[in-house]
């Protein structure tokens, strides 16, 4: 059972499947809230903070995507598990790259949900208000700073935005450098999910990294290609 302390929020427009999985997800020691479109959700997060959001793609109004999207341009930090009927591999795709730390098919079940809100919160232990309080280690790397106490990158003393899938990601490359390493490797030590083949999740984040580290994102200098066994980060660029 999971710590009292990790809050969820459920946007969902879908009332019925909303308090089942409330009901679940009380049982199993989470706290949750559920709202059933974006103003609320909106409203919602004015006043509180969560540790992660599950987020449906199908609302009224303002889509799961668009929201997800705006939420990541502000710098909001939490997980998103995004939910939508859409199963096709764009649609995933699309929706990692709009900020989902990870993509659902509709229908799902209770207990797939569970493992995946489990592992989403592993990667980020520390509460959402506690995050920053604690004074751990940070790791430089040519004129970017990657700080574990608050999961925040920075470069030249400026931050980036960068999601949590991302700094996961980047916190793996930076404890191993020069290490290659498969993408199924990479994906256990994110966050122990078992690899699938097909699965796209390393493939795009490491596309949205080197977009915001690499000065030529096309011919990476810090996070390299090996062909056939993997990927390879190099600090001094």
């Amino acid at each position: 059972m999971v710590n009292q302390r990790e809050q969820l929020l459920m946007v969902d427009d879908d009332r019925k499947f909303c308090q089942v999985v409330k009901n679940y997800f009380k049982k199993q020691g989470f706290q949750i809230d559920v709202v059933y479109d974006g103003v609320a959700m909106n409203q919602y997060l004015s006043k509180r903070t969560v540790d992660l959001i599950i987020l449906d793609v199908m609302l009224p109004g303002e889509n799961g995507l668009s929201l997800a999207q705006r939420l990541r341009a502000t710098d909001y930090q939490q997980a998103i598990i995004m939910l939508s009927a859409a199963t096709e591999e764009v649609d995933r795709i699309v929706g990692l790259e709009m900020g989902a730390d990870n993509y659902l098919p509709k229908p799902v079940s209770l207990r797939e949900l569970l493992a995946h809100v489990r592992a989403s919160l592993r990667r980020n232990p520390e509460p959402a208000q506690q995050a920053g309080k604690n004074q751990l280690k940070s790791y430089t790397f040519d004129s970017f700073t990657l700080d574990t106490a608050c999961h925040r990158l920075t470069k030249n003393e400026v931050e980036l935005n960068i999601t949590e899938n991302e700094y996961s990601l980047l916190q793996v490359f930076v404890t191993h450098p020069h290490e290659i390493l498969s993408r199924e490797k990479l994906l256990n030590l994110m966050n122990g999910r078992e690899y699938i083949p097909y699965d796209r999740i390393i493939d795009v984040n490491i596309k949205r990294l080197r977009d915001k580290i690499e000065t030529e994102p096309k011919a990476p200098s810090y996070i390299r290609t090996i062909r056939g066994k993997g990927y390879l980060f190099s600090p001094q660029g």
